[in-house]
């Protein structure tokens, strides 16, 4: 088995580029949000206390049948057609087999040489460009249990003292989703990865949550020697496969690191195993796992249990006809419908309101104002609240009608903040809470006035600087008529008035 190189001893990763063509491949793995498990009826809530979401066909217990869940058979359908696969008329289940503790049965039921979905693409861009990802295969697949590795430093069964297994994941329906070897460079392999979630978050078929392991990415990296002009390409290197990557910057840091270990290892003239390998979040560096199996150490044979699937064209015409809306064509649309720039887009979608936002504008906002206050208050709100923005007390409905009132003049962007906080302590809609809090703007002219007069009075030497001509110096007397105001004045009023009195308009 290798060892790690001392991260001194890599070359830098653009040295790594100079003299090698990294080669990657994905495999990721999303669990489909289907009520039941793949092949039985037991619930796959996350969360639940362990091996409480178990019965005798997911345990692998004698004389227990699979039965096909037919919700998961559409929800790896729709993946498919999402990515411009062949949807086969014809296919079956196979057993995996092999011995881990989190196999119950010692085999897992997944799909082999005969997929569900075949030859489909996925574009993607980075800078500016364009990757088209090939996509080999989506197949079907029931998902493991889970080992906890308890007593170590790290959480991996290296060190522990003891190791706990909890089979209420084992069985979940799992698609896997294999790329060619079309990718790159870090950069694709993390736009690929994120552009992938929002497509299956799109079809509502996943919460594809990769903190809690519903999408989990492996990293097929490999290297080759970049030709000399006129040369052909060099044949593919052999293949590492980091695991289980769980976030879109481990993939983009693990790939990375696989780059340059790999470069270091061939430059000193040795070879690169064939194994799988760990990510460390800490070091941002990969370590050895085991070696990596070919198909024929699985003894890949039909599930006798099972009977193929044939899928009727006519089903999968109405799926297809049937597809939501898919995140490239949305964004086309949101571009050239609201004016938004791509990097507002990633922005909105980074923040998690997206959704949000086009609510928003469709309950009456403009797309400016909806954007403002969805990306720059409320997403900050529901971060220091540890919640996402769509778990917030306030609907899309509450915030355009927010909008409206600033753009009547009705409240001020400090008022407004005071009416979201009214609305998210539950004091009722926007306007109750400004009937309720007293917040609308004051447009008693006589009550201006007074405030901009008593304000002049209390600073006669500013008011003369403007006087003079130096209007930028009004700034004191506005906050002092807006403090006298309570913030329930428009500042640009307030400041125009004063300039008036001060005969500097």
């Amino acid at each position: 088995m290798s060892t790690a190189a001392p991260a001194s001893a890599l070359p830098s990763y653009a040295d790594a580029l100079a003299r090698y063509e990294p080669v990657i491949g994905l495999e990721t793995h999303v669990e489909l949000g289907t009520v039941s498990k793949m092949f039985c009826g037991c619930p796959t809530a996350f969360g639940a206390e362990p091996n409480t979401q178990v019965c005798p066909v997911c345990l692998g217990l004698p004389g227990a049948l699979p039965v096909v869940n037919e919700a998961a058979v559409r929800f790896a359908v729709m993946i498919g057609l999402a990515l411009h696969c062949d949807i086969a008329s014809w296919c079956r289940f196979a057993r995996k087999n092999y011995f881990y503790p989190d196999m119950p049965k010692n085999f897992q039921i997944s799909q082999y040489d005969e997929p569900l979905c075949t030859d489909g693409w996925l574009d993607v861009e980075v800078d500016g460009e364009v990757h088209r990802v090939g996509i080999t295969r989506v197949h079907m697949e029931e998902d493991t249990g889970k080992s906890l590795h308890v007593g170590g430093a790290t959480g991996r069964i290296h060190g522990a003292t003891h190791s706990l297994v909890d089979y209420n994941r084992a069985g979940i329906p799992l698609v896997e989703i294999v790329t060619e070897p079309d990718v790159r460079s870090p950069e694709v392999a993390r736009a690929y990865v994120d552009e992938l979630r929002e497509l299956i978050r799109a079809l509502d078929v996943s919460d594809v949550r990769m903190e809690q392991g519903s999408l989990r990415c492996d990293a097929n990296v490999s290297l080759r020697r970049r030709p000399a002009p006129g040369e052909p390409d060099a044949p593919f290197g052999t293949r590492t496969e980091t695991k289980n990557l769980n976030s879109l910057r481990s993939v983009e840091r693990a790939v990375r690191y696989e780059i340059s270990r790999q470069a270091g290892r061939l430059d000193d003239g040795e070879r690169i195993l064939q194994e799988t390998r760990h990510f460390d979040e800490a070091s941002g560096r990969t370590s050895p796992g085991r070696s990596k199996e070919e198909a024929t150490d699985y003894r890949y044979f039909p599930e006798p249990d099972l009977t193929p699937l044939a899928l009727p064209e006519q089903y999968v015409d109405e799926l297809r006809a049937g597809l939501p809306e898919l995140p490239a064509a949305r964004r086309a649309r949101l571009v050239a419908e609201h004016g938004y720039t791509g990097r507002d887009l990633t922005d909105m979608r980074n923040a998690g309101v997206l959704d949000l936002v086009e609510q928003t504008v469709a309950a009456g906002a403009t797309p400016a104002a909806a954007r403002k206050w969805w990306l720059n208050e409320l997403a900050r709100r529901a971060a220091d609240a540890g919640s996402q923005p769509s778990e917030l007390a306030i609907s899309p409905a509450d915030v355009a009608r927010i909008t409206v009132l600033v753009a009547g003049g009705e409240l001020t962007d400090a008022l407004a903040r005071k009416v979201i906080d009214g609305v998210l302590a539950g004091e009722g809609t926007p306007d109750e809470v400004v009937a309720g809090r007293g917040l609308a703007v004051v447009a008693d002219d006589g009550a201006l006035t007074a405030a901009v007069d008593a304000a002049i009075a209390a600073a006669p030497d500013i008011a003369e600087k403007v006087r003079g001509g130096k209007v930028n110096a009004v700034g004191p007397l506005v906050g002092a008529v807006m403090k006298a105001m309570r913030g329930q004045a428009d500042a640009a009023s307030v400041r125009g008035l004063l300039l008036e009195r001060l005969g500097a308009s």
